[in-house]
Order: structure tokens, then C-alpha cells, then sequence
């Protein structure tokens, strides 16, 4: 699909006064040369402070950076999603794997949010799945829903349960893990987040639901929303997710890349969520039905979800 382009926007900050414009473009867009970014310049796709730049100018800051991309063809994606929930101020969708949530890393067009606007213009989301996880997603269609909904995101009000297909099989039964999220440094995609003692707190309950001869598919609920937390978490404690491209044991990132950060080739489906309406009040217990992949448990061994 070639999409309508997009103008990324920046405003430039202190630590970043005095550097020339094409050196600050090539660090902040290093998907680009540098002599990229010239011919972006010379095609005058680059303004600062509204006037088109040429990649000279000294940078102050406080200024505005707009690049305005011209439209790209994007790569393919899912373009279904499954209504789970539809009254005048939600909305929960089944998101497929390959549908990245929001804009953004080459989509623009095939995202949820611009599939789900098109036939509920003033639903917008409340939080985000990776690309390649599957399961719920939560809209709100009014700002009342919006502003109850984020402020009781990351707290026990709101109970997130996710299913995870990782590597090697589990010893014990159950996890408890605490293991600090914070940003660390990698040679080839700048910083990521992974496993980091001075990272922030973070807490997952993991519980084993099935074993195979060499993977263990857990039940994670969480109790922090930090990026990637399942996949840094479950890593941490020697059990990466089968087929991530990313994390290796430890909740690190792998120094030599498969693939693209976002690509998938993992199991992660965020199955249950269970809130109170933010409106009515009403008790919302949400499933949504696993993918296929993950190995069926039998109803007598798969304990309440939010037990």
C-alpha cells in the first residue's frame, strides 16, 4: 500500500545546539547515510524553523525540525481485526500478529488504529501490542473512558493476563519476577529495552501451563507496564520467548540480530483483560480466543485466569 507520507516532527534540545543540521539528521534517523539525507536535503524535504533546510546550518536549540517524508509503499500487514467489545465508550479488538498497533518503523496505513478508525472514527487506543503479539486491545471512544482507563492502566484495578510459548522447560511451577526494565546500549539499533539493575521496578507472576520436550508455555499476568516486559522478564529468568528475534537468555538483547527488531517468529497473546467500566460501572471480564500454535490445555488443568 503506498501510504500519504508523514512530517516528522522535532523540536531541537540543548544537548544538540551548535551540531550542523545533516550530522543531527544522520544520528536521529540512522536508517540513512549521510549522503541520504543530502539528497533529502536537496529535494527539499527538510525544514527548520519553516524555512527548507540545506544541512548546513548551525543548530540552535529551540528550533522546529520537520522532515516530511514523501509516500512509501509499506510492507504488507494484516488488515482484519475481531470486535470483542463495542458500546458508546469502548472498544476490544482481537489484534493478528504482523498489525503493529500505531504508527510507526515503515507503517503508517496498515496499523490498527487506522483500521479500527475507519469504521469507529473516535475510538483510540489505550495501550499498544507489539507488532507480532496478538489479542486484546482496548479503545476509548469518549474522554471520560480515556482518562479513567489511563489512570488505572498499570494498577491492580486493570488485571492483564498474557499466554507465552519460551524456550527450555520451566523447573518450577511458578515465578515471581522483579527484574528492573530500564534502556541499555546495542551496536546496531542505538538502545533497547532490556533487563537493567538500575532499570525501573517492574513485576510479572508467571505460571507454567504446559510443558513440551523442550518449550514450557506460560500464563503471565502483569503487574507493571513496562515496553517489552513479558519477553525482557521471561528471558530474564532463562526462558525467552521461542522465535524472538531480540531477547536472549537474561533479558538481554542479542548481540547479532536475525531479523528486524519488530519482526515476529514468537507466541505472545495477550488473553484476558478484566476491569470495571469506567462508566457504567460494569464488571468486563474480555478473552480473547488463542492463535494457533499454542499447544490446547485441558479445560481441568487451566486454573481461573485471574485467580
Amino acid at each position: 500500500m503506498l501510504n500519504r507520507g508523514y512530517a516528522y516532527t522535532t523540536i531541537i534540545s540543548s544537548r544538540y545546539h551548535g551540531q550542523t543540521l545533516l550530522s543531527h539528521l544522520a544520528c536521529l534517523y540512522p536508517h540513512s547515510t549521510r549522503q541520504g539525507w543530502q539528497q533529502k536535503l536537496d529535494n527539499g524535504e527538510v525544514t527548520l524553523n519553516g524555512a527548507t533546510a540545506t544541512g548546513s546550518e548551525s543548530l540552535a536549540s529551540g528550533q522546529t525540525l520537520v522532515w516530511s517524508r514523501p509516500p512509501w509503499m509499506e510492507p504488507e500487514a494484516p488488515r482484519h481485526f475481531e470486535v470483542l467489545w463495542d458500546d458508546a465508550h469502548l472498544l476490544a479488538v482481537n489484534k493478528p500478529s504482523g498489525l503493529p498497533t500505531l504508527p510507526g518503523g515503515g507503517f503508517m496505513e496498515n496499523t490498527l488504529l487506522r483500521l479500527v478508525q475507519e469504521q469507529f472514527p473516535n475510538a483510540n487506543p489505550v495501550h499498544r501490542l507489539g507488532r507480532a503479539t496478538t489479542g486484546i486491545v482496548l479503545f476509548a471512544k469518549t474522554q471520560r473512558a480515556a482518562s479513567c482507563l489511563f489512570a488505572d492502566w498499570n494498577t491492580p484495578k486493570i488485571q492483564k493476563v498474557y499466554r507465552a510459548l519460551a524456550q527450555g522447560v520451566a523447573e518450577q511451577d511458578a515465578y515471581e519476577i522483579v527484574a528492573p526494565i530500564g534502556l541499555v546500549p546495542h551496536p546496531r539499533i542505538g538502545q533497547v529495552w532490556a533487563a537493567k539493575s538500575l532499570g525501573k521496578p517492574s513485576k510479572s507472576l508467571a505460571r507454567v501451563m504446559a510443558r513440551g520436550a523442550d518449550t514450557t508455555t506460560f500464563e503471565v499476568s502483569l503487574c507493571s507496564g513496562r515496553p517489552h516486559q513479558i519477553r525482557i522478564h521471561l528471558a530474564s529468568i532463562g526462558h525467552p520467548l521461542v522465535g524472538d528475534p531480540l531477547y536472549g537468555v537474561g533479558g538481554q538483547p542479542l548481540e547479532e540480530l536475525p531479523g528486524l527488531p519488530g519482526d515476529g517468529g514468537y507466541l505472545l497473546h495477550a488473553q484476558f483483560l478484566r476491569f470495571r467500566h469506567p462508566v457504567t460501572g460494569e464488571q468486563i471480564h474480555l478473552e480473547a480466543a488463542l492463535p494457533s500454535g499454542f499447544s490446547p490445555v485441558p479445560k481441568s488443568e487451566v486454573p481461573h485466569p485471574m485467580d
